[in-house]
């Protein structure tokens, strides 16, 4: 299991990131010790969050990144995991803010939830189009020169927009967006595929990537309209997945499954990182067996000809 450079940074992960938007929602402190503990017990290192997670939850703060702080400093590991978190999101603002005084100020408060003094990958959650995007990028690089923040990432960016922020970046001398964190799955690939992967790979930008599992749909247990029953979640499965094209995958991945003993979501996930111009998918746990399939599925090569099945049946 090869590490992957992020972008043009001076990070390395392995191909797959822990997705945490679950931690102080879907799984308390408690299991979310239980899982993180799992995490880096297999070796990896890099862990998503948000300074949103999981304010839509009633009584909720941005409880993820406060969990992950008390964590690290139970554990005292800071040195041994890469925090990636994110700003941007609609704070109680009403709007997506990529304002200086926003990220300014809040940076400060996802470094006291987090209790520490530098974040790995700050990341743009989503686009502000009230917000030059020099002024965006030049609050990074001013945070990147006090040492807050490491590199800099754009989440739910299209061609324009990055391509756009690396010219800025470029004619400016100033940070520059090394990954991007777009939606990408077996089912749903026009989100990152084309010319927003093109761009990528051109100018070496890392795709970490949400929803590689389909919403969970791509582990194979919502099959017919019946199985919605089966989580909270079911029904937007069922509803958005279970069709013609959703059948053409669920097929190829019983075919992959038998010729490599590995499950369906160990196949999608590798299905993910395989991609050109991709490092790793993203995905949450919420239980240590779910993390040990996750790594099985970071773990996992498959060969050309299943991957060519497999994007066959997807199209």
């Amino acid at each position: 299991m090869a590490k992957r450079k992020l972008g043009r940074t001076d990070l390395s992960i392995d191909p797959i990131v822990l997705g945490t938007n679950v931690v102080g929602w879907t799984i308390d402190e408690k299991t979310s010790f239980e899982v993180l503990d799992a995490y880096v017990a297999e070796g990896f290192a890099a862990i998503d969050t948000a300074d949103c997670y999981s304010r839509w939850v009633p009584g909720n703060d941005s409880e993820s990144e406060k969990i992950i702080g008390r964590w690290m400093k139970a554990r005292g590991n800071r040195d041994k995991v890469q925090v990636f978190t994110k700003v941007g999101a609609d704070m109680g603002q009403g709007h997506p803010d990529l304002s200086a005084r926003w990220i300014e100020e809040e940076v400060e408060a996802s470094l006291t939830r987090l209790q520490t003094d530098y974040i790995d990958l700050y990341q743009s959650h989503v686009p502000d189009p009230r917000t030059p995007q020099e002024e965006t990028l030049e609050a990074y690089d001013r945070l990147v020169k006090a040492g807050k923040i490491r590199f800099i990432g754009a989440s739910n960016y299209d061609v324009a927009l990055l391509s756009e922020a690396l010219e800025i970046s470029r004619r400016e001398g100033i940070a520059r967006y090394d990954t991007v964190q777009n939606e990408l799955n077996l089912y749903t690939r026009d989100k990152f595929e084309g010319p927003l992967q093109d761009l990528c790979v051109k100018e070496q930008v890392s795709g970490i990537h949400y929803y590689g599992l389909a919403r969970g749909f791509l582990s194979g247990k919502y099959r017919t309209p019946e199985d919605a029953a089966k989580s909270p979640r079911g029904k937007s499965a069922v509803d958005a997945y279970l069709n013609d094209k959703g059948r053409r995958i669920l097929a190829a991945l019983d075919a992959v499954s038998a010729r490599t003993g590995a499950a369906f979501s160990e196949i999608a996930l590798a299905w993910v990182a395989a991609q050109p111009g991709v490092a790793a998918p993203i995905v949450s746990a919420t239980s240590v067996e779910q993390v040990k399939s996750l790594a099985r599925g970071a773990r996992l090569t498959l060969s050309e000809a299943d991957l060519e099945a497999l994007t066959e049946a997807g199209e």
